[in-house]
């Protein structure tokens, strides 16, 4: 069994690469066609659709470049609540956020918004309600005040092209994904719950700066 589902998530990281490359070619056609289109409501539609196909692409190109390994990162000693503040802004999403202790932790700052946006995005799409952001030391906790996670993805993890529950919105299945692989590769963990009150939750768990840099504890 276990090699069956060895060999199924191979064929799966197989299939995702091949489609990605294979669709960028004639994408790129088709995103130079579009802008040359005269100028009215149906050129913006026929745009709006070619640049969402666009980011599927990009998104599908980035889940292969993870799943090869093929991901490095830029490591640096992070202030935690100001690179939280800045994630939250450049989503230009209404989020709640609570520092309960701010630290210093070890990570990448480009990776780590990829991550936060994911997460933050994902609840506003599929969550409901208001979105609260919480800091306390190292870790960072997401939730939203919808219908939770669904039971497959609490069990297993994201899944690529699997979406969530009907409650929680129709989408590809790939924003968790790509920010669990980011979490990996900062050397993160990124765990996925349902709040007692009710709503999902995601905690990423962040490496302190002292871990690798040597910082005296204070």
């Amino acid at each position: 069994m276990s090699r069956e589902l060895h060999r199924r998530l191979e064929d799966e990281q197989r299939f995702t690469a091949d489609v990605a490359h294979e669709l960028r070619t004639p994408l790129t056609g088709l995103v130079t066609a579009a802008e040359l289109l005269p100028p009215g409501r149906p050129t913006q539609l026929v745009q709006n659709r070619v640049q969402a196909l666009r980011a599927l692409v990009e998104d599908l190109l980035e889940v292969s470049r993870l799943d090869a390994d093929a991901e490095l990162p830029d490591l640096s000693a992070v202030p935690l609540e100001r690179a939280v503040r800045r994630t939250v802004t450049l989503t230009g999403l209404d989020v709640a956020v609570e520092v309960a202790a701010d630290a210093s932790v070890r990570t990448d700052l480009r990776r780590l918004d990829r991550i936060l946006g994911n997460l933050l995005l994902n609840a506003d799409r599929h969550g409901g309600g208001a979105i609260h952001l919480r800091v306390d030391g190292h870790r960072i906790t997401v939730r939203d005040h919808g219908p939770g996670f669904p039971d497959e993805l609490l069990r297993d993890g994201p899944q690529r092209f699997r979406t969530s529950v009907r409650e929680r919105g129709k989408g590809h299945g790939l924003g968790l994904t790509i920010a669990q692989g980011h979490t990996r590769v900062i050397g993160a963990t990124l765990t996925f719950t349902n709040h007692p009150a009710g709503g999902a939750l995601a905690t990423l768990t962040l490496p302190p700066a002292d871990e690798e840099f040597g910082d005296e504890a204070p």
